[in-house]
């Protein structure tokens, strides 16, 4: 059962400090890197912020590079939790460097309703997103959180090879609708719903060259989708938080 903690603070202060305190067993990483192709990533899968692990590799597919940081604990998952923009494990670093764009999934905590939150510096491939996902009938708005925007340059999502990427912050209602249960063995299974947002984000992907030889932006990027922020109240990407 995941628990909504809004303004607790990371337990380590970068991947370093965490293997130094954690066992190996805690954690584990995935990872699976194809040649220019933008990556896939759930820097907090597994227990930290269930689901999005299970749907970012769904998403890559096998055409797509794709990374996970998982917890595996039996709980206590989410003392493996490490900010966005201080997200520092080596096989997440290399990947995302050798990626022309990155596509970050992640787990929002307290909207009560379906929302997929839209974030990062690629303009052009998160309207991509957007669209495709609101075709398929999704709600995609901007965080009123700027902490969970995914603006930060230092953000593991604008760390690929153009310096720009998505966000995409999934309420915790939604991603309950995207699998058969919410614990372990139910997350192998998705629901339709489940199956239409992969399809979705996977179609925008492919679309079109994403990320390549493209500049960050620095214009205000709560209205660069086009969509007015949302009066959710958020986890951070700051000090505090959970991104």
């Amino acid at each position: 059962m995941e628990i909504a903690h809004p303004m607790a603070a990371d337990k380590y202060k970068n991947f370093a400090d965490l293997a130094l305190h954690e066992k190996d067993s805690d954690y584990r990483v995935r990872s699976e890197l194809r040649r220019d192709a933008t990556a896939v990533i759930a820097p907090h899968g597994g227990g930290i912020e269930p689901g999005t692990s299970e749907l970012a590799e769904a998403i890559a597919g096998a055409g797509l590079s794709f990374y996970a940081f998982e917890g595996i604990k039996t709980d206590g998952n989410r003392a493996l939790h490490i900010t966005s923009s201080r997200f520092d494990e080596p096989k997440a670093l290399a990947l995302v460097a050798a990626s022309p764009a990155v596509v970050a999934l992640h787990g929002e905590l307290d909207c009560p309703d379906q929302v997929v939150f839209l974030g990062g510096l690629d303009k052009e491939l998160g309207k991509r997103i957007q669209a495709s996902l609101e075709a398929a009938g999704f709600a995609v708005r901007i965080h009123d959180d700027a902490n969970l925007q995914g603006v930060d340059k230092n953000n593991i999502c604008n760390r690929g090879q153009s310096g720009q990427g998505v966000q995409l912050e999934l309420s915790q209602p939604l991603r309950h609708s995207f699998f058969a249960s919410f614990d372990k063995r139910g997350r192998e299974r998705r629901t339709p719903q489940g199956d239409k947002f992969v399809d979705a984000v996977s179609k925008a992907i492919l679309g079109g060259n994403a990320g390549a030889g493209r500049k960050a932006d620095k214009s205000n990027e709560s209205q660069a989708f086009g969509l007015a922020p949302s009066r959710t109240t958020g986890s951070g990407d700051g000090g505090a938080g959970f991104l």
